[in-house]
Order: C-alpha cells, then structure tokens, then sequence
C-alpha cells in the first residue's frame, strides 16, 4: 500500500493575508493556529483551504487525526476541481484507507487529476486501465496515460511506455520510439532503461 499523506505537501501559492497567516503558522509550527485559520476558511468554500485542512487532520498535525472527519473537506476540495485533492482522494479509495475501497471511484478521481495535467494521476490512471483495476482493461488507453506521464518527467511512465512501444502493447510497435523513452528514463538514473536502450541501440544499427 503507497503511503497516502505523509508525502503529501500542503498547497501554497500567492494568496490573501488571512492564507499566508495559515502558512506562516504552519512553517513555524503552530499546527493548532493552522489548522484553525485553515478551517475557517474551508468553511467559506476555499478549496486550497479544505486540502489544506483536510492534510492536517489526516496527519493529525494541530488536531487529532481523523480520517473520518477529514474526508469532506478532501471531497469538497476534489469537487471544486484542485486536481492534488482528486489525486489523493482516489488513493484513499484505491486503498481502502478511510473509506470503503471501491477502484472505479478511485479511477473516476484519477481521471478528474488527470486531465487537469497532474503527473501522478496521470500514472495511476494507465495502471488502472493496464490492469483493468477499476477500469476497462484497454493498452491503448494505458498507453496514452503512461505516454503523457512520461512527456511530463514520470521516469517510471517513460520505461513503462518504451517497452509498450518496443512490443507493439497499446502503441503501434516503434523501436526508435521505445529507445528514445528508455534514453530518457536512463537519464534520470534508470538502470534498466540504461540497458534496454543500449541493446535497441545495436538493433536498429544492425539494420541500417
């Protein structure tokens, strides 16, 4: 099971003063001071807010941790489009941790994140269509969320779509295209896409 929040970063950007109160206190430890401007402010609709206070209430940080009571600000946020808040919510479904695991919502989630261009979504989607988790089981789909993961700097996506490329799984069969893939995968530390490549490498030599 992945962990589902302690990698999760509370979401900042340029805000109002009341926000960037909540983050100040944050940064400097005041969980209880955060969680509290945090909630306040949900409560008026801000979803960065309701993502906000929902991570804290998950981590127990400034409140007691409560999976139950963090949900409807996860799903509040979610619904009012702020994709890391639909990502996380459909790994809490995909788990089973905190609600009752059901792969279709958590596909449904995946998409909504997806869509709205967030890396890891993007990745959990193609796995939810590569093995027909939630979802229909359909390569050409799984191809196109692990292709554009993999245009966005997924090095996983990138290893997963050169091989689907290199076997013709979901993608019309390109060994230039799977090199090219395993290359950038190598690039970023990749061993095994390292290695994959250097022998597409001699392949397409040979038949020059």
């Amino acid at each position: 099971m992945r962990i589902l929040y302690a990698g999760f970063l509370l979401l900042m950007f340029t805000r109002p003063a009341w926000a960037e109160g909540g983050w100040q206190a944050y940064e400097r430890g005041d969980y209880p001071r955060a969680a509290a401007l945090y909630r306040l402010e949900a409560g008026y609709g801000d979803r960065l807010a309701a993502f906000n206070y929902a991570m804290m209430v998950l981590r127990g940080q400034g409140v007691p941790a409560d999976k139950a009571a963090a949900l409807p600000w996860l799903r509040q946020a979610a619904d009012a489009g702020l994709a890391q808040a639909q990502f996380a919510l459909g790994l809490l479904y995909e788990n089973g941790d905190g609600v009752a695991r059901n792969q279709a919502i958590a596909t449904r989630w995946f998409e909504h994140a997806a869509r709205q261009n967030h890396v890891q979504a993007q990745v959990s989607l193609a796995t939810q269509y590569f093995l027909g988790r939630g979802a229909p089981h359909d390569l050409i789909l799984a191809a196109r969320w692990y292709r554009e993961a993999a245009q966005n700097g997924d090095m996983g996506a990138q290893y997963i779509i050169a091989t689907l490329y290199e076997h013709g799984d979901g993608a019309p069969k390109n060994l230039k295209l799977a090199r090219y893939w395993y290359a950038a995968a190598a690039l970023q530390g990749d061993p095994a896409a390292a290695i994959r490549g250097q022998v597409l490498g001699r392949v397409l030599d040979a038949k020059r």
